[in-house]
């Protein structure tokens, strides 16, 4: 199409240029007088003749004519047919996002794509989790549908962004955005609309944890004072430092796990010891602790503690073996 507009472009300067030196050469115009003729001459606008046409020059202006208003009619549809194909393909790729927002359940909100908001954003993504992204930056929602993520343009403090996000089936909400306070009010809003949605959020300035706390955030997170008690880690307990990067950042060649997996209901497990489960002996894996129901947390536990249906157990282990114990806890067969 671009193709086509530049192709119009050049060949209307074309007629331009060959009007110009035709009246030039056949009626001894001067410049300006050839190139006014020209112009009035392609665009029919009609005005009279500078000075009367020879037959050869009225002969060159009909021909001038034609030429003129089809090139004129080619570049102007040409345009025109650009402008509405990038309206049609903007409004169908926008209901297609709609749908395919609309079609989500379980996702996971992630409010603000900066740099906090990207990293958790791909890191969820990773885990085959579905996310949708609020932030009110047209140039972050361009390079967002060009990694094919799905997104929402606008702010996330607002019930619509909330609302097209599918607040009401999400799993949880994490916000992001580099305001305390804008993170204040995405939870507030959030909670409002939906008080039981799991929602973790992002803090910056000392006292903002207690703020974001009474606003109803689940889960409130530091960057800066992670990151600051991981750099005294390494210092002070280099050995267990190196112990967390091979569990929570293992690659393909050291694919050391962390996983809380959910007992279901058809689970082959349920009903069983720790013990007689096999956890440890077949699939190699170290039973960290496990959640009861009720939401208590029993660390190390002992070996003749009884998995039930409901339970979550925190293992470690290597990666192959976290997905077969998912599939045996799913219920699925291995």
């Amino acid at each position: 199409m671009i193709q086509r507009v530049i192709w119009g472009v050049v060949c209307s300067l074309g007629v331009v240029l060959m009007g110009t030196f035709g009246y030039r050469l056949i009626e001894d115009y001067t410049w300006l007088e050839a190139l006014y003729m020209t112009i009035i001459t392609v665009t029919t606008v009609g005005f009279g003749e500078v000075r009367p046409l020879s037959s050869a020059g009225r002969i060159f202006t009909m021909v001038l004519m034609l030429m003129g208003v089809g090139t004129i009619l080619y570049l102007l549809t040409t345009l025109t047919q650009l402008v509405v194909e990038g309206k049609l393909r903007e409004i169908m790729g926008r209901r297609s996002l709609e749908r395919a927002i609309r079609s989500l359940k379980d996702h996971y909100i992630v409010c603000g794509y900066g740099r906090i908001g990207a990293l958790v954003a791909e890191m969820i993504r990773e885990a085959g989790r579905e996310v949708v992204v609020i932030d009110n930056s047209e140039e972050v929602t361009r390079r967002l549908e060009n990694d094919g993520i799905h997104y929402v343009l606008g702010s996330a403090t607002e019930d619509e962004s909330l609302l097209a996000a599918g607040v009401e089936r999400a799993q949880g909400l994490i916000a992001t955005v580099s305001s305390d306070a804008d993170n204040v009010y995405i939870v507030l809003t959030a909670k409002d609309m939906r008080p039981d949605i799991f929602t973790i959020a992002r803090a910056t300035e000392p006292g903002s944890e207690r703020k974001l706390k009474h606003a109803g955030a689940d889960k409130v997170v530091s960057p800066y004072f992670i990151g600051a008690r991981r750099i005294a880690q390494t210092v002070i307990r280099p050995s267990v430092a190196d112990f967390i990067d091979l569990t929570f950042h293992s690659t393909t060649d050291q694919p050391l796990r962390m996983e809380e997996l959910t007992v279901g209901a058809q689970a082959q497990l349920a009903g069983v010891s720790l013990k007689d489960s096999g956890i440890r002996q077949t699939l190699d894996l170290i039973v960290l602790a496990v959640k009861k129901s009720d939401g208590n947390m029993h660390f190390n536990p002992p070996a003749d503690t009884v998995v039930e249906v409901g339970d979550t157990l925190i293992a470690m282990g290597p990666g192959s073996s976290m997905s077969k114990l998912a599939k045996i806890l799913d219920g699925r067969q291995v």
